[in-house]
């Protein structure tokens, strides 16, 4: 695969970013999902062109999640989106005022949970992974 990788990239193909990041919500998780995503996490809620499947897509700053319907459902909790905050500490905390579980990963970042069991990581801006690059 590594080799690949380098045959691709030799031929001109080159990784410029993240465009966006798709998650799954069960099928009576809309609600759920402008409530967490847009209330708690401050994301603004994107008109979303006709798909088949019901869904729902968010925006932040360098951020775009859409969140689409599966069934049967099942939560990512190993998979992950990676978000970069302004303040790590006030993240956690609102988080958890909010009744989102939370887990340490170590200083520059933790883990939380949506309301349908989906991983998040949050990362202190300046120490996030894309940000070494």
């Amino acid at each position: 695969m590594a080799e690949r990788a380098r045959d691709a990239h030799a031929a001109g193909m080159q990784i410029v970013g993240l465009d966006h990041v798709q998650l799954a919500i069960p099928e009576d998780g809309l609600e759920a999902a402008r409530a967490f995503y847009g209330g708690i996490l401050g994301f603004e809620e994107e008109e979303r062109p006709p798909m088949r499947a019901p869904g729902i897509w968010f925006l932040a700053p360098g951020t775009v999640v859409h969140l689409g319907v599966e069934e049967p459902f099942t939560a990512a909790r190993k998979a992950h989106a990676g978000f970069l905050v302004t303040d790590l500490a006030a993240a956690r905390a609102e988080l958890e005022a909010a009744g989102a579980e939370t887990k340490d990963a170590d200083g520059a970042r933790f883990h939380a949970f949506d309301p349908f069991g989906n991983r998040l990581e949050f990362l202190q801006q300046g120490e996030g992974l894309s940000e070494r690059a």
